[in-house]
This record gives C-alpha cells, sequence and structure tokens, in this order.
C-alpha cells in the first residue's frame, strides 16, 4: 500500500472538507431573511457534521503515519473549492453549498477507486461513508431551491 499517495489523497479531501466547513459556519452565522430559523439550524448540523468529518480525516492521515495538513495556507493550496469572498442571499448560499457537496461527490469516486486498488479498504470505506452524507446534504439543499 502507497501510505505516501494515499494520504495525500486524504489531505485533498481534508482541505475539502475543513474549507467547506467553514463556509458552511460563515453561512449559518449570516443568514438573514425569509427561513432565518430553518437555514440558521440546518447550517448548524452540517457544519458540526464537517467538523467531526475533518477530526476524523486528519486523523486517518496520522493512522498511515504521514502528517496531517493544518494550516488555512495549505488548506487553500490543497482544496478544490472556492472560498467565499462576500455575504450572499439564502438562495445564493444553498446554491454554493450545494456546489462544494457535488464537487466532493464527484472527487469521491475516484478517490474511493484510488485507495481500492492501492488495498486501503479502511480509507475506501471512510470516503464511502462520507460520500452518502454528501449525497443526502445535496439533497437536502437541492429541496430549498
Amino acid at each position: 500500500m502507497n501510505t505516501k499517495k494515499i494520504s495525500q489523497s486524504l489531505a485533498t479531501f481534508l482541505a475539502d472538507s475543513y474549507i467547506l466547513y467553514l463556509k458552511t459556519q460563515n453561512f449559518h452565522w449570516n443568514i438573514e431573511g425569509e427561513g432565518f430559523y430553518f437555514l440558521h439550524k440546518m447550517f448548524q448540523e452540517q457544519y458540526e457534521d464537517l467538523a467531526e468529518a475533518v477530526d476524523m480525516i486528519a486523523e486517518r492521515i496520522r493512522g498511515l503515519k504521514e502528517v496531517s495538513p493544518g494550516t488555512m495556507k495549505q488548506f487553500l493550496k490543497l482544496t478544490n473549492l472556492k472560498e467565499e469572498a462576500k455575504i450572499l442571499n439564502a438562495k445564493g448560499m444553498i446554491k454554493a453549498l450545494l456546489k462544494d457537496h457535488e464537487t466532493i461527490i464527484k472527487t469521491l469516486g475516484n478517490k474511493i477507486k484510488e485507495s481500492s486498488k492501492e488495498g486501503d479498504e479502511g480509507t475506501a470505506d471512510m470516503y464511502i461513508e462520507r460520500l452518502r452524507v454528501h449525497e443526502k446534504t445535496a439533497w437536502i439543499l437541492r429541496s430549498h431551491l
């Protein structure tokens, strides 16, 4: 098993998850208007799930005896996502989060294949678990559009 290659893939997933966590928390703090309470609570549930996922991914990297990235500079270099530069309205927030979840869903398919090919079923299983969460979250977000 090529732990270096798997850890690099995990590091990108960690960066994507952390950037999405931060964006979701930002939207939780700054949501306004109609549907405020529901969206405020929904974003909170989503960022709390992402916080747990970030920890799990970083610990998986450490379990493979590699170093986890842990700075914003590293995350911004590794991520496939973009930070949100402005405050959006509720619909804009939902669309931005949906786009990011869909991006992660696409990358997870390749990561599952890659880790299975390397013989790392533990990482593949973690990716599959997270894929289910991102697919469900995307479905929920889509239902608000």
